[in-house]
């Protein structure tokens, strides 16, 4: 089953994974479906897989393009967020799972060593994997059986999904792009965790850099730079990628008029809103309305 990654709370609220299903598939088109994937984090695994094109992702202190034939691979709890390239598209799958399906619930001495730490984040991992790194062909080609077993969608090819990410951990410690040490770079992310969802589930309202600052108890200038460190741009060009999101979905899903989803979504002046709206998405609200209900 594919399904299309649109949730915007900061940390996701949607459940990815089961008991009998721990794992969900996502295709994942930028532009085309979404702008951007809002900065989120969850408490699974993410596996990505770049199909075409090119984009910026950062994730947690990592921040690096990737391209066709990139592999990603996201730990629990890391903040992460994508955007397509400049007038390029983006295309990707996505596996978000559980770490059972690691056997992170053992008790042996592979999980205690090599499974937990990455689980736990008391190690650090290289999220991304170009497609000239080491042994990327081997792990290109694990991936590309992990999602087939994934698309197959059967109890028979969840055994072979076990093996095949059990072997695709393997590769990333033989090939060094895990490091058994413990990363300090989460200490920024952590603190302004708390600023990024009340943004996510608040946008509508009047928000501030004060407000925010005060949300989790740091100064005003402490609390800038820690969320430029942890998400890449300042905290009220996010409020702003948050709230022309959230723009974008209505003006696909409802007929409003461009003026009251503007100010549901927390723009208080239209000509502002068409002015972010343009410099965000290339064109003009009623445009974008035109083009997804072409297509």
């Amino acid at each position: 089953m594919t399904t299309k990654v649109t949730n915007k709370e900061t940390q996701e609220k949607r459940q990815h994974s089961t008991a009998l299903i721990p794992y969900s598939y996502y295709e994942c088109r930028l532009p085309e479906d979404f702008m951007n994937v809002p900065m989120h984090w969850h408490n699974e695994f993410e596996i990505n897989y770049i199909c075409r094109g090119r984009g910026e992702f950062l994730c947690g202190s990592q921040k690096f393009e990737a391209c066709e034939g990139d592999i990603l691979m996201i730990p629990p709890n890391m903040l992460h967020t994508a955007y397509p390239c400049k007038d390029r598209e983006l295309i990707y799958d996505a596996l978000v799972f559980n770490p059972v399906l690691l056997g992170s619930n053992s008790k042996d001495r592979c999980t205690n060593e090599c499974i937990r730490p990455i689980v736990n984040g008391t190690i650090r991992s290289n999220v991304h994997i170009r497609m000239d790194a080491g042994q990327c062909s081997e792990l290109r080609a694990v991936t590309k059986r992990i999602f087939a077993c994934v698309h197959e969608n059967s109890p028979q090819t969840d055994l072979l999904l076990k093996s095949e990410l059990m072997r695709f951990v393997w590769l990333l410690i033989e090939s060094e792009n895990i490091v058994f040490e413990k990363d300090d770079g989460t200490q920024y992310s952590k603190a302004i965790r708390p600023a990024l969802e009340y943004m996510a589930l608040n946008y509508r309202e009047d928000i501030t850099v004060e407000k925010l600052a005060a949300l989790v108890h740091l100064s005003k200038s402490h609390f800038m730079r820690c969320f430029k460190e942890a998400v890449g741009i300042g905290a009220i060009e996010h409020l702003a990628q948050v709230r022309i999101n959230a723009a974008c979905e209505e003006l696909t899903s409802c007929e409003d008029p461009v003026a009251d989803i503007a100010f549901a979504c927390g723009y208080s002046n239209l000509s502002n809103f068409n002015r972010q709206f343009l410099k965000k998405v290339g064109c003009s609200p009623k445009e974008y309305r035109k083009r997804s209900a072409d297509m």
